[in-house]
């Protein structure tokens, strides 16, 4: 297998035509198939229905996505791993997106600040003073970064305001929460994932703390960072070593270029941004099977792909609906009554409301962004707040969320969620959660009725379930599951990196993560 990410471009084209498949030879030469061998049902259906839900096979088409072997993208994986961009050394932005770790951290909510042992991630990572999460939302992916066009974050909080939003947002004007809701962000960045870096440093439990510059704005703690990174002005002298001037020199292809020239917040997020963008990983069976290769799925496989694309009033899941495309998701907004657990986003009630916090309108209340589908199974646990720890888990709530929702209580609740089962208080964790997850149940019943949400009720068999399920593992890239193939994107454990706080994950059992 190869180390870098889209290992391959290959240029094929597909047509369908009736019930006959025709696999025609490209401007390349290469001929990818034959309408004659095509002989299982199966395929012949499944080409049919992806023919009209906007599958091309190559999903990078027209992007300017940069390969983790770029100076900058290098430089940003040093800025990714440093604990310098912490308020107080402890956290960096690898300690809650972990390349090996799908890119999150493997936790229904995450621990930014005050962990008991900062160096572990995933699974076993306890806050010191309260033993609970201290952030109020699931950690999103950092895989495919590069390939969002409208939002960013689980409220759309950095979002893209132009009409025809493409190749990440770049050129666009982007709103982020530095600025008014629909008001652009002057100072956003060059795309959507650049825009996004400038805000995990500013949350105090994230990466913040408390007790660093308490009371300062944003822009001037991102400034103060800079100097620190920078080793000028009142950042000067904090790290005992610091060789980050000659890194932003040799990424920026500025010689002579000085640290307060260099070593700007701006310059931090576009690194760190490449970093992410590098991360593409969509070489999965169902794209290899897009692209000609019969072979690379199952029929089971196959048959959960045909629900997938189904709507339901033909028989199908309907999940195409939203998790639409070659990135299935339409980077919108809806409610799906997904279970309210964790502290919430400060609506009181221990609530989240979601993309109303954004936008005020009570209509987006519970609404949150579609989530990719790409390296699905790789990237749990699932939905805002990370209640379901599994893929059926999340196929059974889609099928009937309120008889999943019913059954996630009477399975023990909170207590039945891996990162909390260990709990000696998990039963009294979280007690609004049943009533405000029969709220955001209730709302979306309100929105059905309005017109408001396209979510209908599947009601798949078990056995449909299983194949569904099947089908979404079919949409990982095995490299983000091969410890190896993912080491491009790994800070080597062996160094301390550019100021001596490179921060070198272990798992529960003090292992490195991914060894």
């Amino acid at each position: 297998m190869a180390l870098l990410a889209n290992h391959r471009k290959v240029s094929i084209c597909v047509a369908v035509a009736l019930n006959a498949l025709l696999l025609s030879s490209c401007g390349d030469g290469v001929v990818v198939g034959d309408a004659r061998s095509v002989t299982d049902p199966l395929d012949v259906e499944l080409r049919q229905r992806i023919a009209t839900a906007d599958i091309t096979g190559d999903i990078e088409e027209g992007r300017n996505l940069p390969a983790i072997t770029d100076p900058v993208a290098q430089l940003g994986k040093d800025l990714f791993f440093t604990t310098s961009l912490g308020g107080n050394f402890e956290v960096a932005c690898v300690t809650c997106h972990h390349p090996n770790l799908g890119g999150g951290d493997d936790l229904s909510l995450s621990i930014g600040v005050g962990a008991i042992d900062p160096t572990l991630m995933g699974p076993g990572r306890v806050h010191a003073d309260s033993g609970h999460p201290n952030v109020p939302r699931n950690a999103p992916s950092v895989f495919n970064m590069g390939l969002w066009d409208r939002v960013m974050f689980w409220d759309g909080r950095v979002e893209n305001l132009d009409a025809n939003p493409a190749d990440n947002g770049a050129g666009a004007r982007i709103r982020t929460p530095d600025t008014a809701f629909n008001v652009a962000d002057p100072e956003a960045g060059e795309n959507l994932t650049v825009a996004q870096a400038h805000f995990p440093v500013t949350s105090a439990a994230e990466m913040r703390t408390d007790a660093f510059l308490a009371g300062a704005d944003n822009e001037t703690l991102r400034s103060r960072l800079a100097a620190r990174i920078g080793d000028y002005g009142d950042g000067a002298g904090e790290m005992g070593e610091n060789t980050w001037l000659g890194r932003f020199q040799a990424a920026f292809d500025q010689p002579t270029g000085t640290a307060e020239d260099l070593i700007h917040y701006n310059n931090i997020a576009l690194a760190i941004a490449e970093y992410e963008r590098s991360m593409v990983f969509t070489d999965n069976p169902f794209n290899r099977w897009v692209n000609g290769e019969n072979n690379a799925l199952t029929a089971a496989e196959k048959r959960g792909a045909i629900l997938f694309f189904t709507p339901v009033e033909q028989g199908g899941a309907g999940c195409s609906n939203c998790h639409s495309g070659d990135f299935f998701t339409d980077e919108a907004m809806h409610n799906v009554a997904v279970i309210q657990i964790g502290e919430g986003k400060g609506n009181g009630n221990v609530d989240d409301f979601g993309r109303e916090r954004e936008t005020g309108n009570p209509i987006d209340r519970y609404k949150f962004r579609t989530p990719t589908l790409l390296n699905v199974s790789a990237t749990g646990p699932y939905g805002h707040a990370g209640a379901y720890d599994t893929l059926e888990q999340v196929v059974a709530h889609y099928s009937n969320p309120d008889q999943a929702v019913n059954d996630w209580f009477n399975r023990g609740g909170v207590c039945g969620v891996e990162q909390f089962s260990t709990m000696a208080d998990c039963a009294t964790l979280y007690p609004e959660a049943r009533a405000n997850s029969a709220l955001a149940l209730q709302e979306l019943e309100n929105d059905r009725n309005t017109g408001d949400d396209q979510f209908v009720n599947a009601n798949l068999t078990a056995v449909e379930q299983e194949e569904l399920v099947l089908f979404l593992e079919a949409l990982t890239d095995p490299c983000v599951e091969d410890p190896m193939c993912m080491r491009p994107w790994v800070a080597d454990p062996q160094s301390t990196g550019p100021d001596g706080m490179q921060l070198n994950g272990l798992d529960r059992n003090g292992a490195p993560l991914g060894q």
